[in-house]
């Protein structure tokens, strides 16, 4: 499934010349998709809604009996032909799609990652992807990232895909690996960190221009809790795509839950709510920060479709209920 998308999105670059662009298309396409799982969810947020106040006067009358009050509770549920795990399903199957997802970006971000490797080890310029303000695509959208790709970018790539680009370089093999006595086996998974390092290394001290590239720019260092950030000479980008990653995220759980307007159970609930609210874009900042901005490309583009859907939705299920109601009215009289 990984390589299926991933040829797809290949064909689509085939036809759009950019991977960007292609990424913003290749996203359209997948929330396209994935319409009729919103619809479903949509509709099942709406039933569950509207049982609220029944479910409320279960929760009160058997306060102190809950086998009878889960009993009654799905009584309920039958009777009025509402399947509680409608709304939260299409959910659950969006993570999965994610990480298929994910993994064929990954794949192409590896295989362009490599190829770049290939003209640096060849003392040549890198042919970067750029897209708007972001100098290479397939490196994180930050200051503290450089367009060039450095060792902990290099780290995130197999094993496998190490030794089916080393098998591809056949004849053509770069002198600074022949010097360095690389072989098959530098590339096997105990092998491969110390790999990487004498790579990158290597690199650094044989070209100047990769080593003033990946080098820490000393005056912009910033100590976190958790980590220390600093700005590099020849930084990607300006970390706009992951700020919106969260921006988005935070706008799109509003709409979502404005949509629903379904009040907590009870107060854990309430707080579980609250938390799940800044956990996700706290998650989109994270992961979006951390790498390529292809993916985070994607998910900024997701959720500004899925926010356009969910208000298309929901205008055409009011306006869906709205006529049912017209017709309804119409029918006692």
């Amino acid at each position: 499934m990984n390589e299926a998308l991933f040829n797809f999105l290949s064909w689509i670059n085939s036809w759009v010349g950019s991977w960007g662009w292609s990424m913003v298309i290749f996203t359209i396409l997948i929330r396209l998709v994935l319409t009729p799982l919103d619809i479903k969810s949509r509709v099942g947020m709406r039933k569950t809604t509207l049982l609220q106040p029944k479910l409320a006067e279960l929760q009160k009358k058997y306060a102190n009996d809950k086998e009878k009050l889960n009993q009654k509770t799905a009584e309920l549920y039958k009777k009025e032909g509402v399947n509680p795990m409608s709304s939260c399903l299409p959910l659950l199957l969006t993570w999965p799609i994610l990480i298929i997802i994910f993994n064929a970006m990954r794949m192409a971000a590896n295989q362009e990652i490599l190829g770049q490797l290939t003209q640096i080890m060849n003392n040549e310029t890198p042919t970067m992807e750029p897209f708007l303000w972001i100098k290479n695509l397939w490196m994180p959208d930050s200051l503290f990232s450089p367009a060039w790709p450095n060792a902990d970018t290099l780290r995130m790539i197999s094993s496998d895909l190490w030794k089916t680009w080393y098998a591809g370089l056949g004849e053509n093999l770069p002198a600074l690996m022949q010097d360095l006595g690389l072989t098959a086996e530098s590339f096997d998974n105990a092998n491969l960190q110390a790999t990487i390092k004498t790579l990158t290394d290597a690199m650094a001290n044989g070209n100047s221009a990769y080593a003033h590239a990946i080098a820490a720019n000393g005056g912009w260092t910033f100590n976190l809790l958790i980590t220390k950030l600093t700005l590099v000479n020849e930084y990607n980008g300006y970390m706009i795509l992951p700020i919106l990653s969260a921006v988005t995220q935070i706008i799109m759980t509003k709409v979502t839950a404005g949509q629903q307007n379904q009040p907590a159970a009870n107060d854990q609930a309430a707080q579980t709510s609250k938390m799940m609210n800044w956990f996700f874009p706290i998650f989109s900042l994270v992961i979006c920060f951390g790498y390529s901005s292809a993916f985070a490309l994607y998910w900024v583009t997701g959720n500004l479709v899925m926010m356009a859907q969910t208000l298309l939705i929901n205008k055409y299920l009011d306006t869906k209920e709205q006529k049912a109601k017209i017709a309804g009215e119409g029918t006692v009289k």
